[in-house]
Formats: structure tokens, sequence, C-alpha cells
């Protein structure tokens, strides 16, 4: 978690006003459909321009992120990365904090995240799972203390209709692999043809993509005489609406500055 200042507090509605970028998308109708449930009045719903105009959750979908975001105290994003940027600069006008799990983001995406977190709370994760995120603690403990003499691989599975890969909870694990070594290590995606034997050090990440899957993650721990499987495997997409529910409830009062999954564990 940066550095941010101790001021105190900034009182919080008992329903706050949320909007959602990316509301027509799965993880935005979940988002939309549990709100109310959590407690949250969704007041602006934004998508791209072909979809202005459809109703979620009795919410008028806008393509404006200004607009859409006009009357919101907080906003969940699950939309497109070519998306995150206006919306951030939205959100950067008006100093009103933000949860964004769009992942596979450019760099100017994650400089105007950085932007925002100077005038508002902001947590970006590549997954709201809070089982994600025990998962790489988990994992990158175990790699430092069962030290060198193991090998690391990545094995995410995913539904035929997701277009990114690696996914951005493998690269999320693959981080805590490489925190764990204290080393960069390079990636091999894959492996075909005569590519001899396995390199010291190197982590290797396999994306599997069919059916309706949501996500399966598991990191392979290899060494000689016994190897270690630790997975997690998400059952319903209502998991990450959740945690981006309660990633939004958390922000909410709290000093500006960047926040993780891990800070709302209260780690």
């Amino acid at each position: 978690m940066d550095q941010r200042p101790s001021s105190g507090r900034i009182p919080v509605s008992k329903a706050p006003r949320l909007a959602i970028a990316g509301a027509t998308g799965r993880m935005g109708r979940a988002v939309a459909r549990l709100a109310a449930e959590h407690h949250f009045t969704v007041v602006g719903a934004l998508a791209a321009a072909g979809d202005a105009g459809i109703v979620i959750e009795g919410t008028r979908v806008v393509s404006d992120p200004v607009e859409a975001i006009e009357n919101a105290e907080v906003v969940i994003d699950f939309s497109h990365a070519s998306a995150v940027v206006p919306l951030v600069r939205a959100c950067r006008a008006r100093a009103i904090p933000l949860v964004s799990g769009t992942t596979n983001l450019a760099d100017d995406a994650k400089l105007a995240i950085e932007d925002l977190a100077k005038v508002a709370p902001v947590l970006w994760a590549p997954n709201m799972s809070v089982g994600i995120q025990l998962l790489a603690e988990i994992v990158e403990q175990a790699v430092r203390r069962l030290g060198v003499g193991y090998d690391a691989e990545v094995i995410e599975i995913h539904h035929g209709k997701k277009v990114d890969a690696p996914s951005g909870t493998a690269k999320r694990l693959i981080d805590s692999i490489r925190a764990g070594m204290d080393a960069d290590e390079p990636l091999v995606h894959g492996r075909e043809g005569e590519v001899g034997a396995r390199r010291k050090g190197e982590i290797g990440v396999h994306a599997v993509r069919g059916g309706d899957v949501i996500g399966d993650h598991t990191v392979l721990l290899l060494g000689q005489g016994e190897r270690i499987e630790l997975t997690h495997k998400a059952t319903s997409r209502d998991l990450f609406a959740i945690g981006a529910l309660r990633a939004a409830r958390f922000l909410l009062g709290r000093p500006l500055g960047r926040y993780t999954i891990k800070d709302l564990l209260g780690g």
C-alpha cells in the first residue's frame, strides 16, 4: 500500500451511490444485480456506444464517462483496457474513488490510475477474490521457503470467450513467484518441439481455453520426489462482483492513495 495522508475518514452514505463501468458485460451485470443486496444505489452505468440506451437493473446505460459518474460516490470498473483512461480522467476531475478489475492495461492507463490516486482512493486488482489474494501470499512464502530446488509452473483455465492470455491473475501469481525467488526470472509460454531441458529458474505459463470455466489457477512447485499443487477455482462469477462491492465499500471515506485486496483483508 502506498503512503497516504493520515487525515480522517469522510462520512459515507448509508446506501452509497455507485456507477458501474462495463455495465453490459458479464461482470458489470453481476455487480448491478448484487448492488442493492450489498446496500449500494446504482446511479450510473457506462458501456460502449453500441450499448447506450440499454437498461441494466433499472439504470439506463450511457457511453459518456462524465455523464455516467455524475452522481456517483464511487465507481466500479470492469470495462475494456481501451476504455480505462477516459473513465479514470473523469473520476479524477471529481476525485471519485475507483475500484477497477480491468486487466491488460497499457502504460497510459496505469499512469492515469496513479494520477487518480493523488486525489482519491483507488484499488486496482486483476482478481477481486480474497481467496486469490491469499493464494498469492501462500505462493510467495512457499517459493521462498522451498528455495531453488523447486521448479515453478502456472496453469490457468478460462472460458473460450476470454480474449487475453495469460490471465491477469496468472500474472499476479507470477509476480508472487518472482517475489519469492527474489529474482525476475524469465517466462516460458507453453512448450512445443525440441525445446531442450528446462532451464534453471524459468517459470512456465500455460493458458487453457474452453467451455464456460469461470477461472481456475494452479501453481505447481516441482521438486525431486515430490510436487506441491496450489489451486484456486472460481465456481461463480458473483464471487468477483461481491469482492468489488466489498472493495468499493472499503474505499469510501478513506484517504487518497493506492489500495490492494491485501489492505481489504487487513494485511
